[in-house]
């Protein structure tokens, strides 16, 4: 059984959330301060290791059992024209993903992770937004379980990432529904277009926007309606790895876009979450900064697929490392107090 059957549902679950364990962070923010380097000298490497620690509950944390988890899905706002390539794209990919041949095979593997990729009824697009709700309520609470079944309640840390020709223009347009600005706000090249095509995927965000204009203050119904089934899947992934306290590293744009309506159904709800890259996709440092979410790496990736997340896997990485491998002061014989400068010198001799 998914554990909601409606919008109330899944509202209710959204809004009743562990909190964490502040125990396990100030653990490790002790034993930071005892390591050979000056005090917060390495930065965001020791609060990325107090973040796993909270979330975790255990100090120090561990990234044994990482995963990353790529969603597929169609959409039927392509056929207006507001993607490079076809939607049969989409399948390909992800045939290519399961033969180990796309980049987020590659970063997977080098991060430690096991990759799962879940298509969600590739041979069924949305509909049409532009015409009507993308996802009823049955097929948008279907694919939120997918997404939240397929985390594993033991998993130490999950990326999560999505592949889908057109999703893009629903990220976009989840985006100005949940922040407001329109189709010139948030749209962005996505696959490649010209301007043209930009053009009509600006004037396609604008008329599913008036279209949709009665359901703008329900983050819920704003999802289902300007999404796709892997936004969903991506949402659910999220609420699961919050109620099972599993860290979480999120991709680019569309990721992001996705876990909005979370957000803005109780500020705190992406906590556990952290923004892996800021894409070079149009509008994802906007979106970030509404979700005050703080980027890990920014490298003008655009990729999706969970590319951006799995190589701020590697970030994460060196920061435990240090954590766990460096040497106290008293185990190196280092003395941890700082000369004191105003001290008089003592004369020669």
């Amino acid at each position: 059984m998914p554990p909601f059957a409606s919008f109330a549902d899944l509202r209710a679950v959204c809004l009743d959330l562990p909190s964490g364990h502040p125990a396990a962070s100030l653990a490790v923010a002790m034993r930071e301060d005892t390591l050979t380097k000056p005090p917060k000298s390495l930065g965001r490497l020791e609060e990325l290791v107090a973040f796993l620690a909270h979330w975790q509950g255990h100090a120090p944390p561990r990234l044994d059992r990482t995963e990353v988890l790529v969603f597929a899905g169609n959409h039927g706002v392509t056929k207006q024209g507001v993607s490079a390539y076809p939607a049969e794209v989409t399948a390909q990919m992800v045939a290519n993903f399961s033969h180990g041949g796309a980049a987020i095979n590659q970063l997977a593997r080098t991060g430690g992770a096991a990759l799962r990729v879940i298509p969600l009824q590739l041979d069924a697009p949305t509909a049409d937004f532009t015409e009507s709700p993308a996802l009823t309520e049955a097929e948008f609470l279907a694919a939120v379980a997918a997404g939240h079944d397929a985390v594993s309640p033991d998993s130490d840390l999950i990326c999560l990432g999505e592949m889908g020709i057109g999703n893009t223009t629903a990220a976009a347009a989840l985006a100005a529904a949940s922040f407001g600005g329109g189709g010139a706000r948030w749209a962005g090249r996505g696959t490649g277009i010209d301007d043209d095509g930009l053009a009509r995927k600006r004037d396609v965000i604008d008329r599913a926007l008036d279209r949709h204009s009665g359901l703008l203050d329900d983050p819920l119904r704003i999802a289902a309606a300007f999404g796709g089934r892997e936004l969903a899947a991506i949402l659910g992934a999220t609420l699961a790895a919050r109620r099972h306290n599993i860290p979480l590293l999120l991709d680019g744009f569309v990721c992001t876009a996705a876990v909005a309506p979370l957000y803005k159904l109780r500020t705190d709800t992406l906590s556990h979450a952290l923004a892996g890259h800021v894409s070079a996709e149009a509008g994802h440092r906007a979106l970030l900064d509404e979700l005050n979410l703080k980027p890990l790496l920014d490298l003008d990736m655009r990729l999706g697929e969970a590319s951006g997340a799995a190589t701020a896997l590697l970030l994460l990485r060196a920061a435990l490392a240090c954590h766990t491998g460096m040497a106290t002061f008293a185990e190196a014989g280092v003395s941890d107090k700082p000369a004191d400068e105003s001290a008089e010198p003592k004369a020669a001799g």
